[in-house]
């Protein structure tokens, strides 16, 4: 399947999965499994999978929708992976806002008050040590008298059959949110989507500044409006062919509620968090609904880690510098290490780590020359060994936000937001160091002489000037003399201008340039200026 022949201006959540089939990237298990299984299956498996009978629930699950490189870059419609990225900067560039619908797949069937009942879900556990079942895939739409509408993702602990907490421990605007109607008293209404496409789960997973509309922003990456449709007990919009949708609210407890512990993003279990909890008014949903789980770490990483590009990109553009690319890397965590590799002017160098340290959670940044791999992690680090003075080229900045996630932070308070340092690392060339220092041993020839070729018995021809003639010698360093008249020349380049000449004809050639005293005069010069293997004056003569 041609990724550029699709139009998905219109494909919902099942549409993706048929598409994954079709790639073979989705596996259908249509035997009984236990839900208890169903976490550690999609751990060992190379594909999507969706479990079609889940033993005790009447609804099917699928999980590990964009679990890999490949999976996420076929869920945006693009050919590769880096794709991606561009993907979002033309939804955030050209934003299409979202269009209202009444008639709404995800309404097909509605449960109200006494009916609702979380654990009629088939919501699977995930690590070993987790608290309890975890929604892991639901679009929070809420909404702030002065600020406007957010959207983001965000996971629930099912705690009852309509109560769960939801994870705002981190600084974000669905905290701002909730604090605010805290303070005033108030509830927060949110709806949560289930069962979105991964265009809105790639919107939401953008960190937007307040007041703009990530549904805006999956709408541009759709190339369509988002169908939002109105919430049945609650002033709010949910997305309209989601296959399920919660209706609740932010209850104005504050962070005072145990919730975890849970498998992360970091790869690690997370501690017990506080959080608020949430009272879940209606479910409603399509007809056969598909529960959708996200299987943590690398479902959240494969999509989060393009969000972290786009900011990155978006803060060296505004601090002028000029990116040549960017690895926000696997080891760590597709969140918090970034490497770029930048096309320095004099000082760039520490203007484009502090640009990059403001971009999301981003914890610690590298920044390179542009003749560094910055997806090579051994070029990354001869950088730093060969380019970085610890006093001069690290950053620390003590004090900043922090994400409660990061194992390393010292224990804070319920509730509280910690601080901690952000690195960065300042890895090219510094000003006033010549940069000849860096050129990077090259062998010559390398485009001719292949080791499968002599292996295979390839034998190279014999030279026409033989290496004890002395007339040529003479006669091959006059035209050396000539040769470096105007341009210095490299040894190499020599032996190679004058390959077909035997190379003892060339050393002896070369040779005789220190010896004879007026093809010396003539090219002492010019034989030292590009680092040849000639001394700035002869050598004494032993007689």
């Amino acid at each position: 399947m041609k990724m550029e022949k699709l139009d998905l201006k219109r494909e919902d959540f099942r549409e993706f999965l048929d598409r994954l089939r079709a790639e073979n990237e989705l596996v259908d298990i249509k035997q009984p499994v236990d839900i208890r299984h169903i976490a550690t299956l999609v751990d060992q498996a190379q594909t999507a999978l969706h479990f079609h009978n889940v033993i005790g629930y009447d609804m099917p699950v699928v999980s590990g929708i964009i679990r890999s490189s490949r999976r996420a870059a076929l869920s945006m419609g693009c050919s590769g992976f880096p794709e991606i990225e561009y993907k979002l900067q033309q939804g955030i560039d050209h934003p299409i806002p979202p269009k209202y619908v009444e008639a709404a797949r995800c309404k097909e069937v509605i449960e109200l008050d006494g009916k609702v009942d979380l654990y009629r879900l088939p919501i699977p556990m995930s690590s070993i040590y987790d608290g309890g079942p975890m929604i892991t895939a639901g679009v929070v739409i809420a909404k702030d008298p002065e600020h406007g509408i957010n959207s983001g993702m965000y996971r629930f602990m099912v705690k009852e059959k309509n109560l769960t907490g939801i994870d705002i421990v981190t600084p974000n605007n669905m905290r701002l949110f909730a604090q605010r109607a805290f303070e005033a008293g108030r509830l927060c209404p949110i709806s949560i989507s289930i069962g979105t496409h991964p265009f809105e789960i790639m919107g939401s997973g953008f960190r937007a500044p307040l007041g703009v509309d990530e549904m805006a922003i999956a709408g541009g990456i759709r190339g369509a409006p988002v169908e939002l449709t109105q919430c049945e007990t609650i002033d709010m919009p949910c997305i309209a062919n989601a296959e399920i949708v919660l209706e609740a609210e932010i209850l104005p407890t504050g962070w005072t509620h145990p919730e975890g512990r849970f498998g992360e993003f970091t790869r690690l279990m997370g501690g017990l968090h506080w959080n608020p909890l949430v009272k879940v008014k209606a479910i409603t949903r399509r007809k056969n609904a598909i529960y959708y789980a996200l299987h943590m770490p690398w479902e959240n990483t494969w999509l989060a880690a393009p969000t972290r590009y786009t900011s990155i990109r978006r803060a060296m553009k505004s601090a002028g510098i000029q990116v040549k690319d960017i690895n926000v890397t696997l080891g760590g965590c597709g969140f918090w290490h970034a490497v770029i590799s930048i096309k320095k002017q004099a000082g760039e160098g520490k203007n484009a780590l502090l640009a990059a340290l403001t971009a999301q959670d981003i914890k610690h940044v590298v920044v390179v020359d542009d003749d560094i791999d910055v997806h090579n992690a051994m070029d990354v680090e001869w950088a730093i060994a060969t380019r970085v003075q610890g006093d001069k080229d690290v950053i620390i900045i003590p004090g900043a936000r922090a994400k409660p996630l990061d194992p390393s932070l010292a224990v804070t308070p319920p509730g509280v937001v910690p601080t901690g340092a952000k690195v960065g690392i300042d890895a090219t060339i510094g000003e006033g160091i010549p940069r000849e220092r860096f050129e990077r041993i090259a062998y010559a020839y390398a485009d001719r002489a292949k080791i499968a070729d002599y292996v295979n018995g390839k034998a190279d021809g014999q030279p026409k000037t033989a290496g004890h003639n002395e007339s040529a010698v003479v006669q091959l360093a006059k035209e050396i003399t000539r040769l470096i008249e105007t341009e210095p020349k490299y040894y190499q380049e020599i032996a190679q201008h004058f390959g077909d000449h035997e190379f003892q004809t060339i050393a002896r050639a070369l040779g005789k340039l220190h010896t004879d005293e007026k093809l010396w005069q003539d090219a002492r010069g010019r034989l030292c200026l590009r680092g040849s293997a000639f001394a700035a004056k002869p050598p004494a003569r032993a007689d």
